[in-house]
């Protein structure tokens, strides 16, 4: 083999060994991936029920309600022109309270959101921004401009 030929095979090797390595990074970040949806973009989108993906709005006035067990709790989110029904098992955050934003990691099936974690606001002058921009977005709320 020439001198040549030689340095061409380590190259292909090389970028063979890349391209492998490239591969098997994205495959990773896209398992690892969890995208964030209005409820009106879920009424719009076709969402894969396996797809894990966070939802966020506010908690609908008058929707929260707990089975006799403490441990299914159920509500809407909504910001302000589609709402979404939430199941969740577990126990909510202190923090949880109706009319207030929230965002719920999960899958969306037949039309309702089975969570696995629900985060509440950690204050009453915050807002999440993805809640927020998508409220925002919406029209429907302006908030405090502060933020």
């Amino acid at each position: 083999m020439t001198p040549k030929r030689r340095r061409l095979s380590i190259v292909l090797i090389g970028l063979v060994m890349l391209g492998t390595a490239a591969a098997l990074v994205l495959t990773a970040f896209e398992d690892n991936l969890v995208f964030f949806f209005s409820p009106t973009d879920l009424q719009t989108k076709q969402i894969s029920p396996d797809q894990r993906i966070r939802i966020g709005g506010l908690v609908e006035e008058g929707s929260w309600t707990k089975s006799d067990d403490g441990l299914v709790s159920t509500f809407r989110v909504t910001d302000l022109d589609n709402v979404i029904p939430v199941t969740y098992k577990g126990v909510l955050p202190d923090l949880f309270r109706e009319g207030q934003g929230v965002v719920a990691e999960g899958r969306f099936a037949q039309g309702r959101f089975d969570a696995s974690e629900v985060l509440a606001k950690h204050d009453e002058n915050y807002m999440p921004k993805e809640v927020a921009d998508a409220l925002k977005k919406s029209g429907k709320w302006h908030g405090d401009e502060k933020q």
